[in-house]
């Protein structure tokens, strides 16, 4: 059996889960998820605690356990306290600013960038060089990070770019005639 899938889910106050045929349901103070469950994937819950156990001996199946766990978890996380992504701009004239379900981004290119946010995911910009993503679902949350960063990552002379706060970036030494 998976390690992680030993470990069971324990249910927090405010936080209701439901087991259907085929469907798992998270419902907190934040929202609701719903997850898909795998047929290689026994999910029962007992009390305050969801497990999770490999229907059958196969290696799929046990590692499917203990994703499913893991997924699950992070639901129950989700819905109770939410998940955040902070980004910097680094350069001279990059700039952000949200507006509504969208995040208009000036990044050094001819032309601005309207980044358009998924359903549950909010952007925030305390100051013009700072993007916070929150939203309740782990996965779309770290998603959305990344396509913003993609549209212009840290570059490696001087770290101009989109930067997950506190990411280190190892800048490389200007060629030497």
């Amino acid at each position: 059996m998976s390690r992680i899938a030993k470990n069971p889910v324990v249910i927090p106050d405010k936080v209701d889960v439901s087991v259907a045929t085929g469907e798992l349901t998270v419902k907190g103070p934040l929202g609701t998820l719903k997850q898909r469950i795998a047929r290689d994937v026994v999910v029962k819950r007992d009390g305050d605690k969801v497990t999770f156990a490999a229907a059958n001996e196969s290696k799929e199946a046990n590692a499917l356990s203990g994703t499913m766990r893991a997924v699950v978890a992070n639901m129950v996380h989700g819905v109770k306290n939410g998940f955040e992504k902070r980004l910097t701009l680094v350069g001279v004239g990059y700039r952000a600013q949200a507006q509504g379900n969208k995040l208009n981004l000036t990044l050094g290119f001819s032309h601005p960038i309207v980044h358009a946010l998924p359903e549950g995911v909010k952007a925030e910009t305390p100051t013009q060089t700072e993007i916070v993503i929150k939203g309740v679902d782990r996965q779309k949350v770290g998603q959305v990070a990344a396509e913003i960063r993609a549209y212009k990552g840290p570059e490696p002379y001087k770290g101009k770019g989109v930067r997950y706060t506190g990411e280190q970036i190892a800048l490389k030494e200007t060629k030497k005639k």
